[in-house]
Formats: C-alpha cells, sequence, structure tokens
C-alpha cells in the first residue's frame, strides 16, 4: 500500500462561460457569394500581415505596438475591423506560444524515460509502475541517437521560447502538409487550393454592447437580416447607405435561439464568424457571447439523489446508476460511438451519445453524473509505452478533453451537475470487488461497468471496497472484523442495535437492553466490571 498515491478529493466541475451556436446561411445570390469572397480575402491578407508583424515584436509586444498596429489597418478596413484583426493576431500568437511550452515539457518527459532506460541493463524487465531496459543492444543503440535528436530539439525549442518566437500558419499546419500528399488525401490541387484560400479567409468581427443588435461589423436583426461593414476599398460595392451590404437570405438559430434574441433586444454583444465549408459547399454563421459561470452547487446537495457513474472508453461510455447509499441500482447502460471519419463526424458522435446520457439521467431523477478527470497529454507519448503502438493509438484516440468539455456545456443547460474524480485505480479496483457480485446468469458485468460503479462511489465519498458479509458462523469476530462499517459520521454506530419490539420478539419489557453495550456492566471473566475478593490487586512498587 504504500507506493499507492493519494486519491484527489471529488469536485463539482464549474460551468461554461461562453455560448457559440451556428446555422446555415441558405439562398445566397451569386453576387452575396461573390462580396463575401472579396471581403475575406482581402480582410484575410490583412490579418496575415499583421499576424507576421505580431510575431516579429515577440517578447517586446506592449499597448503602444498594439495600438500602432491598429493604426496602421485602420485606413485599408476600419477601425473596428483593425481591432478584430489585431485581437485575432495576439490570441493566435498566444495560443502558439502555451503550445510551445507543452512541446518542451513532452520532449522533456520523453528524454527522461530514454535516459533511466537506458541507466539499465540490456534485457531487464521492467515493473508496473516503472519500465525496464531496452531489449536488444540494437534498440538500445538507436534509442541513444533518439536522445541525442530530442536533445537538440529541445535546445532549439527553448531558445525560441527565449527569444520569444514562434512559428504559426494561417489556415493549419496540416492542411499545409497535405498539399505534398495530396493523393493519400484523395484531394486535387485545384480543391486543396480552394480549401487552403478559404481557411485564410478572415470574416469575423467582435460584439460591443450598447450598439445596436450587439455588432456594429456584422449585425443580424432580430429578423434575421445580415449586414456586414464593408472595408473602405470595398464600400462603393455596398447595397445600402452607410457602406453596408445587406445579404439577400434570412437567418435563424434553432438552437438557444430565444437568448440569442433576447441578448439583440437588450443591445448586449454577440461576435459572429462567417466561413465557408468547402467540402460541402455551404455557408456557415456562427454566433457566441459570454455567459456569466453557473454557480457551482455543493457537492451534497448534488448527490442528495444518488449519481451515475460514467466510464468513458475508446467506442463506448459505460454507465451505471448509484443510489444514496453507494449502491447500484438497475441495469448498466452503455452509450457507443465511432471515432473514425473526419473531426464533423467524431464531434456529431460524441455530442449524441452525450445526449443519450443526459436523457437517462433526467428520466432517472438523478442531478448529478460522476467521470473521471482524465487527462491523457503524458501518457502518449512514444517514450513512454515503446512498442505498444496499439495503446498509444488507443488513448491517443479517445477525446478526453472535447468529451468533458461537451459533457459540461450540454449539462449545464440541463441543471446536471457533473463531479470530476481522481481516476487512480478505479478500473483496477472496481474490477477487483464489483465485477464477479454484480455477474449473474442474466447478466454479464463487464471490467467497464465495474468501474463505472468504483467511479460513483468515489464522487460519493464511499471507498470503493463493497461491504463485506457478516460473520458466517456466529457473533464473534472469528472469521475477522469487516472491511466496511458505518461511516464515521452515522450516530451511535459503535453502540449496539436497539431491540424493536415486533412479531419475532413478541414482547420486550421497559428497560431491556439499555446496557447491552457498556461492557462494564457486564460481569464477565477478565474484565474492568467484575467485583470479587479473588480479584488481585496491583502489586506495590517496593516490592
Amino acid at each position: 500500500m504504500g507506493g499507492l498515491r493519494e486519491v484527489a478529493e471529488p469536485f463539482v466541475v464549474s460551468g461554461p462561460t461562453g455560448v457559440a451556436v451556428r446555422t446555415r446561411v441558405k439562398h445566397l445570390t451569386p453576387e452575396d457569394e461573390k462580396m463575401l469572397r472579396l471581403v475575406g480575402v482581402h480582410l484575410g491578407g490583412l490579418a496575415s500581415k499583421d499576424l507576421k508583424t505580431r510575431c516579429q515584436d515577440g517578447l517586446e509586444h506592449s499597448a503602444d505596438t498594439w495600438a500602432a498596429r491598429k493604426r496602421d489597418l485602420t485606413p485599408a478596413s476600419s477601425s473596428r475591423w483593425a481591432g478584430t484583426i489585431t485581437k485575432a493576431s495576439h490570441d493566435q500568437w498566444a495560443l502558439a506560444r502555451r503550445c510551445q511550452l507543452t512541446h518542451i515539457q513532452n520532449l522533456e518527459a520523453g528524454m527522461r524515460a530514454i535516459e533511466h532506460r537506458l541507466s539499465l541493463p540490456v534485457g531487464q524487465k521492467g515493473s508496473r509502475r516503472a519500465p525496464g531496459g531496452y531489449r536488444s543492444q540494437q534498440e538500445w543503440h538507436a534509442k541513444a541517437r533518439r536522445l541525442h535528436v530530442l536533445e537538440d530539439r529541445l535546445a532549439a525549442a527553448r531558445a525560441d521560447r527565449a527569444a520569444g518566437l514562434v512559428h504559426v500558419v494561417r489556415g493549419g499546419k496540416r492542411l499545409a502538409r497535405t498539399r505534398h500528399h495530396l493523393d493519400a488525401a484523395r484531394l486535387t490541387e485545384p480543391q486543396w487550393r480552394r480549401r487552403w484560400e478559404a481557411e485564410r479567409w478572415f470574416l469575423a468581427a467582435d460584439g460591443e454592447s450598447g450598439k445596436r443588435h450587439g455588432n456594429e461589423t456584422i449585425r443580424v436583426s432580430p429578423e434575421g437580416e445580415v449586414s456586414i461593414k464593408l472595408p473602405t476599398p470595398l464600400r462603393h460595392l455596398a447595397n445600402t447607405p452607410h457602406g453596408r451590404y445587406v445579404l439577400a437570405c434570412r437567418v435563424t438559430f434553432p438552437h438557444r435561439g430565444q437568448e440569442w434574441a433576447d441578448r439583440l433586444a437588450a443591445n448586449r454583444a454577440v461576435a459572429y464568424r462567417i466561413h465557408l465549408d468547402v467540402g460541402r459547399d455551404r455557408w456557415y454563421l456562427t454566433a457566441s457571447w459570454q455567459i456569466p459561470p453557473t454557480p457551482t452547487i455543493p457537492l451534497a446537495a448534488a448527490l442528495a439523489d444518488g449519481v451515475i457513474g460514467v466510464d468513458m472508453n475508446a467506442d463506448h461510455l459505460a454507465a451505471w446508476r448509484l443510489d444514496v447509499h453507494g449502491n447500484p441500482t438497475g441495469t448498466p447502460r452503455r452509450f457507443f460511438y465511432d471515432l473514425s471519419g473526419t473531426a464533423q463526424h467524431r464531434d456529431a458522435q460524441v455530442r449524441h451519445a452525450l445526449t443519450r446520457l443526459l436523457h437517462w439521467a433526467r428520466a432517472c431523477g438523478v442531478k448529478a453524473i460522476a467521470i473521471e478527470d482524465l487527462d491523457f497529454t503524458a501518457e502518449k507519448t512514444r517514450e513512454k509505452h515503446g512498442r505498444k503502438k496499439r495503446f498509444r493509438r488507443l488513448i491517443s484516440g479517445m477525446p478526453t478533453g472535447r468529451l468533458r468539455a461537451r459533457l459540461t456545456s450540454m449539462a449545464d443547460h440541463t441543471g446536471i451537475a457533473i463531479i470530476g474524480v481522481d481516476p487512480a485505480y478505479t478500473s483496477r479496483w472496481g474490477a477487483e470487488h464489483w465485477q464477479k457480485p454484480l455477474t449473474s446468469n442474466t447478466r454479464k458485468t463487464t471490467r467497464h461497468d465495474a468501474a463505472a460503479v468504483a467511479i460513483g462511489r468515489r464522487a460519493q465519498g464511499y471507498p470503493i471496497r463493497r461491504r463485506t458479509a457478516p460473520p458466517p458462523a456466529h457473533r464473534s469476530d472469528e472469521q475477522g472484523h469487516r472491511t466496511v462499517q458505518a461511516r464515521p459520521g452515522i450516530p451511535g454506530r459503535e453502540g449496539p442495535r436497539p431491540r424493536i419490539p415486533g412479531p419475532r420478539t413478541r414482547s420486550v419489557r421497559t428497560g431491556c437492553g439499555v446496557k447491552a453495550g457498556d461492557q462494564c456492566a457486564q460481569h464477565r471473566s477478565g474484565h474492568a466490571a467484575e467485583h470479587g475478593p479473588w480479584q488481585q490487586d496491583s502489586l506495590p512498587l517496593s516490592l
């Protein structure tokens, strides 16, 4: 037990701080599409130049340099367009900076793993907690060479971070590399070019509270009319006064449309983004706004009606409902999803599984869902798991961060609390203590179902080990004490069970059994309460 790490306490996950809803922009005229492309190309070129300037500033960035960049962009766009572009450039630089730090940490972790295995004799077996030496001298030599490669990469990354240098690709590094592998991506050069140009367009505007409908640059009226404030060089193409272009279509937001309409009526800030899905040849409009964080309810209040423990796996969610005493009730449920295919398909599969989970929780009357606080960022490196490519591929495909964010956002709208628990030993202890007892002739309990029970019990504050059966032979403790008894907060847990009159006791006189738990009141051999002349007194110290 000394090698086990300390398990963290469960906590109620904080709710989301923002909302983003998307709708399709239908029935656009050829003139509308041409105007959107012109604005996107023009502003995209300005965004590329501004991002280059921001990256050149590096750590020397200040409020004065930010204002200078905005002044340079204003004549070619507008003051509001320039503010949105400079803010987006700064956010992209900050994101690249955080990714750079994560890359350095991954390199350091990989180097530590290689150095540890190189220090061990070749062929030495490892333990469950630490890997052993490399299998052959050839593998040892290859890893020694890789260690030097990682050292060079780490030195370069540290030098870039010290100088404030980041590497950013507008449009995405993955799409840029796809240009050299068009056959594998099943794309032609014109198809890739269309996708690349669409990703580099810039058609986004931040909202402003107090302005009409919450946005002066891309304005959407409550009736669904979309109008765009054209940049200065394109104002001669406006079809309405004040340099605005109104699209011929109307848009609606089926999801959270009432919240969006309420913000427009109060002139509160709403940010918009227009983008083109080249694969489907469809235009979309995304509206987003900030919301005050929902106050988290106390853990005890969330668990008042029980909890549903959820174990996340590569292809399904294993869930089991637990009552307030930590006992699994009903039958386990599984919510399957397919994480193959495109990113849109994977995201839709995750949302569909979470929707079914939340509907089941509402039908059960449970107000809390317990899920592991997983983080596989440091668990999928090739240096830690070596040749276990299948396992690395498995944990890399599990959408831990996206699933947690999706579940938190969707549950906040339904009033169900999400409880995060420490994932330590849940699968192992769940299979050890719950898989066999919950298996019957009509139900086969899997390891994942048992882990869901362990997760739910940990969220409730109960130990994962189930309550043992009472001594089978008699009332004495010949077979040993029970491993789990009543919780420390239960009053009278150390006292005797009260004798309740009933059919089996026939009649119990008043006061019977009052001193049953007072051992000092019993006349038993060898007890302190015994009285008699044969009881030996303590010897005097003088003897």
